[in-house]
């Protein structure tokens, strides 16, 4: 296959990790290499990059500012269905790959290139949720996975690499790093190295995107979050676009200590790992749309939503976004978010998020049905019937056992 590899467009942050696999590359394939690095918010300069590319003889680089885009099509269907795998991960890291590879994809056939190269471990989930992807997109596309072909098999191998063929070396890099990072608009994760012990609690100082609650304002912070359509479109009154929708809420939460999580999950793989993720917008904007949802659906289609959920998330953590499947689901999904149209006012106060109202145009929710003081429009007896029939099974269930 080597021989047959002309071109191929590389997922490329500058980092060591991809900086060496892009001189790999080079020099195994002997063929032309195209980076491409995408802007989903990871908060990171992304110039150096380029010059990085430059230094090392690409002539075709893409660098593009994605952030809008992994919002809206991407972050925001999630959070239409109120999507969490396992109990409590927001699926930060899952959500990026899709567009990452989708970018991807779109490049190699613009460009000509017969391959993609990505550098997810032969371990991790990364590499599944990429090629899935890739191989979605465009059925014929052929995968250069370095991490399953090279015979680099620890850091210092690959810093000993980078030192030989002299590509620059990120100064935390040369020792053990403490753990490995992946960031983007919606948040970021730590795993590895010291957070390999999931009885070690993570030090304080690894943290970017929060203060620890016990740092966080003594005086609690109200927050007004308006949704269209199931979408989150505004806070506090001041609509924003997607990518600066969640820019704020991530400054917001940040600052009250919120969206951390220490989390033993479950990979795709077969393995469990421990990771370390801040979330501080999306745990605050789920408990928003779920507290609009609760006065703009219907029982049974909040209940269905709920029920489908566990099965949404798993596909989205396993890479399957882009299956027949995940897209009927977003379809029911979607199909129940025509009224959810409203705001949920929330109170962030040291690491916690609390729902403290919701209002809609679109409310099911009547006081005049639901007072407890006298009313005419409900009458009680009506119960009656009502639970004589729902008690009906249970009764003759019993009188045929004895």
């Amino acid at each position: 296959m080597k021989g047959d590899i002309k071109k191929v467009v590389l997922a490329y942050s500058g980092g060591l990790d991809t900086s060496i696999i892009l001189r790999w590359l080079q020099d195994t394939y002997g063929c032309e290499v195209i980076t491409f690095t995408a802007d989903i918010g990871q908060g990171e300069e992304l110039e150096p990059a380029r010059k990085k590319a430059e230094a090392m003889g690409i002539k075709q680089i893409f660098i593009e500012d994605l952030r809008e885009e992994f919002v809206r099509d991407f972050v925001f269907p999630m959070f239409r269905a109120n999507t969490v795998y396992e109990g409590c991960y927001l699926l930060g890291t899952s959500i990026a790959r899709p567009l990452i590879a989708k970018r991807q994809i779109e490049i190699a056939i613009a460009t000509g290139a017969d391959a993609v190269s990505h550098g997810a471990t032969g371990k991790g989930n990364d590499q599944v949720r990429f090629e899935l992807g890739y191989y979605a997109l465009k059925p014929d596309i052929k995968v250069i996975a370095p991490w399953r072909e090279w015979d680099l098999k620890s850091r210092t191998d690959m810093v000993n690499y980078a030192e030989r063929h002299q590509i620059s070396i990120p100064k935390d890099k040369r020792g053990e790093a403490p753990y490995s990072m992946d960031a983007n608009l919606l948040h970021i994760s730590y795993e590895g190295k010291a957070l390999e012990d999931p009885w070690v609690e993570p030090d304080e100082d690894m943290f970017r995107r929060s203060v620890s609650p016990e740092k966080a304002p003594d005086r609690p912070e109200y927050v007004e979050i308006e949704f269209e359509k199931g979408n989150a479109v505004a806070v506090d009154g001041v609509r924003l676009s997607p990518a600066a929708l969640l820019t704020r809420l991530n400054e917001l939460g940040g600052r009250h200590g919120i969206g951390r999580l220490d989390l033993v999950e479950n990979r795709f793989v077969g393995m469990k790992s421990r990771g370390v993720y801040e979330t501080p917008g999306g745990s605050i904007l789920l408990p928003a749309h779920r507290a609009v949802e609760s006065v703009t659906l219907d029982r049974e289609a909040l209940h269905l939503k709920d029920e489908l959920m566990p099965r949404y998330a798993k596909l989205i953590y396993n890479g399957f976004w882009f299956s027949p499947e995940r897209e009927a689901l977003q379809a029911a999904i979607d199909a129940t978010q025509t009224y959810v149209n409203g705001i949920a006012r929330l109170k962030l106060y040291k690491g916690g998020v609390g729902v403290v109202g919701r209002k809609s145009p679109n409310s099911l929710y009547r006081m005049d049905y639901v007072t407890f003081e006298e009313d005419s429009v409900y009458n009680q007896h009506d119960a009656e019937g009502f639970i004589r029939l729902n008690a009906l099974r249970l009764r003759l269930g019993r009188i045929a056992r004895g």
